[in-house]
């Protein structure tokens, strides 16, 4: 009876009320709490503290509805309330229609949260390919691998680049197996041989099976050492040693390759088993002089390091002229050469051909080969529709090729087929996360749609990598440009460093942020250099040409007139030295540069007629037409025509790779326009 009391009491003074309502207010605290302390960015601590305060209030609080009561005048003890002035009962009601509107607006806000995370993850899954997650949070294929760079035990430390070698060739072998994913070598080479924490390797690099391996080479002898471990438990899976004399090394690679998927349950097609078993070479000098030339092109990404990659692999073709792999390879790295204008003489149209065309048709299967077709026709004879034929056929013998999904976006964003690029860029970080030139021209190629938060976090990543990365650099001052951020790109411009001789990105970069700042006399400084030749006796350089406008025009700036008209008349007589020279048409703009010397000799209509034909020539490249349509608007407005260059800014700024109102604001092309309303409408909006 004393039980059944005390719970009636317990009823009457509202201490299951309160209860309750304690619960459900301290349940709306804590979902207020998780939203409002993130965007403040409190730390951890606080959310912990406001919850054991909550806690520790619970007994508080029915402590107090036992001990006290509300009434009209005032709290007081329960016990100096008489029955005939109590109102608990409705003082309860009130709790309860207090705790119905607060349950109400705590499970709003739990609403909220959860739609809020929901769209997280979808924002999250969407991108998932694109590399914004980490690849540690990516989903990890048990069938999965990266090799990490294989010990040198060799007695001669110069021998190191065997040893990489060694690796390398197993990676790519293991990268055309369709039933595995298999990380790229310049994601993983950051690593040490034998990592101490092999579950966080794998987790960064997004892969369930890490191999190890040693090469110690000693005259004629080579002792390989290989190992496959679980990375998550540090299992061994499988390992293995041989021992070759050097000219029998070459089967090496495909034995272990094979193993290593027999290993993972991972079914090789009867193609996949033949193109595992061939033997690039029986040459050891030739495959000598292959694998230095690998290991300097996995580990430097500068022009003399190209330079030096293209002799040795030279040395490898002279060396064995049925060396397809090296053939491919050549043609590969001279076509990135060509495309930038290095030195043409040596990686001309005719050389690159060639290469190409010996590797297919000594080996017509080999994944390389067409990847090095491919590069031909993208770099040389602009065949974009061709080039992409060729990468799905390379994509199809090595589908975990990181470089051939980058190289189908490359072609795909100068088609047009945005999308289809993006998705590219984004599968080859999948397979190669470290990867700081795939980085950033998946950063820069977001940047071409002005998606430029997607495209600076691409690009922070790279730098993340290699802080003084000068691509990269080169990008983020640009992103800030673009977005009128002036102050930002400057301090950018200010870690790129010029390097000698040869400065085809950085130079006219950083020109063009100093003429953006106004700083005429510092821009004419560093661009003096374009007017001489990189080799003497030699014609100016393509991209030391492209540069001479922008210099002209400083000087023009800066009121040296007579100087502006030197530089002006170079590049008239570099890009045209008679009146029937044909411009040459590559990604350097050169019938640009062309069209803007013209304007700064003050020949109007030749002016107009070479920038109108500039946008002709590059009618079908998405990244180059509306930079030649930006540079027909610029003459336009230097002219006088100023109609036309503001009829043209509208679309400029809404196509892919055109202007922006923080480009508009910036650049001092546009300054014949400034006072004119409509302009000044333009670069007030905001892009699109």
């Amino acid at each position: 009876m004393i039980e059944g009391n005390f719970f009636a009491e317990l009823k009457r003074r509202n201490v299951y009320k309160v209860a309750v309502a304690y619960v459900i207010v301290s349940w709306l605290i804590i979902q207020a709490a998780s939203i409002l302390l993130p965007t403040f960015e409190a730390p951890a601590w606080v959310m912990k503290v406001v919850v054991a305060f909550l806690i520790l209030g619970f007994p508080v609080a029915l402590l107090f509805s036992w001990a006290f009561e509300i009434t009209p005048e005032g709290i007081k003890r329960e016990s100096e309330v008489g029955p005939n002035e109590s109102i608990t009962h409705h003082t309860g009601r009130k709790i309860v229609g207090i705790t119905v509107v607060l349950a109400v607006i705590a499970a709003g806000l739990m609403i909220f949260r959860l739609v809020g995370t929901d769209r997280r993850a979808v924002r999250s899954a969407d991108n998932t390919e694109g590399g914004r997650r980490s690849a540690a949070s990516l989903p990890v294929p048990e069938k999965s691998i990266a090799v990490l760079p294989f010990e040198n035990l060799s007695d001669e430390k110069s021998n190191a680049y065997f040893a990489e070698g060694i690796q390398d060739e197993i990676l790519t072998r293991l990268s055309k197996i369709a039933a595995l994913k298999v990380i790229s070598r310049t994601s993983t080479q950051k690593y040490k041989s034998a990592p101490d924490n092999l579950r966080e390797v794998g987790q960064q690099l997004g892969v369930a099976n890490l191999l190890e391996g040693s090469v110690q080479k000693a005259g004629n002898a080579v002792h390989v050492n290989v190992q496959l471990i679980k990375a998550a438990t540090d299992a061994h899976l499988w390992a293995e040693s041989y021992d070759r004399e050097l000219q029998n090394i070459f089967g090496v690679e495909s034995e272990v390759a094979g193993k290593i998927a027999e290993a993972l349950d991972a079914k090789l097609s009867g193609a996949e088993e033949k193109a595992l078993a061939v033997k690039p070479t029986n040459n050891v000098a030739a495959y000598d002089a292959y694998l230095h030339g690998r290991a300097i092109e996995a580990a430097r990404f500068d022009i003399s390091g190209e330079e030096q990659v293209v002799s040795d692999y030279q040395r490898a073709v002279q060396l064995d002229p049925s060396f397809a792999l090296a053939w491919a390879s050549l043609a590969n790295v001279q076509s990135f050469l060509y495309f930038n204008g290095i030195d043409r003489a040596t990686n001309s149209a005719a050389a690159i051909k060639k290469a190409a065309d010996r590797a297919f048709l000594l080996q017509p299967e080999l994944a390389e080969a067409w990847l090095a077709e491919g590069r031909y026709r993208y770099s040389v004879e602009h065949d974009l529709s061709g080039a992409l034929q060729d990468y799905a056929e390379a994509n199809k013998r090595a589908p975990n090729n990181a470089d051939v999904f980058a190289e189908m976006a490359y072609v795909e964003r100068r088609m047009g087929r945005w999308d289809d690029a993006v998705d590219h860029f984004r599968r080859a970080v999948v397979l190669d996360p470290r990867n700081i030139q795939t980085l950033i021209f998946t950063g820069e190629c977001l940047a071409y749609l002005r998606k430029f938060a997607e495209g600076e976090e691409f690009v922070d990543r790279a730098l993340q990598i290699a802080p003084d990365a000068v691509r990269a650099l080169v990008s983020k001052m640009i992103f800030f440009q673009m977005e009128g951020r002036l102050d930002e790109a400057s301090k950018v411009a200010n870690r790129i460093v010029i390097p000698e001789p040869t400065a085809p990105l950085e130079l006219p970069a950083k020109a063009t942020q100093l003429s953006y700042e106004r700083q005429f006399e510092e821009a004419i400084a560093l661009l003096q250099s374009v007017k001489t030749p990189s080799k003497p006796g030699e014609p100016l350089d393509p991209w030391k040409t492209a540069v001479l406008p922008l210099l002209g025009y400083c000087q023009q700036l800066a009121g040296k007139d007579a100087d502006a008209r030197d530089t002006y008349t170079l590049a008239v007589h570099t890009l045209k030295p008679t009146p029937t020279s044909k411009v040459l048409i590559d990604h350097s703009l050169l019938p640009c540069a062309l069209a803007l010397s013209y304007a700064g000799l003050g020949e109007k209509e030749k002016a107009l007629a070479q920038a109108r034909e500039a946008v002709t020539n590059y009618q079908d490249d998405a990244i180059d037409k509306p930079q030649a349509e930006i540079v027909l608007a610029q003459v336009e407005a230097h002219v006088g025509q100023i109609d036309a260059a503001i009829a043209a800014l509208p679309h400029l700024l809404e196509v892919p790779n055109g202007l922006t109102p923080g480009l508009l604001r910036l650049d001092p092309y546009w300054d014949p326009l400034r006072k004119d309303p409509r302009f000044q409408k333009l670069v007030e909006e905001k892009p699109k």
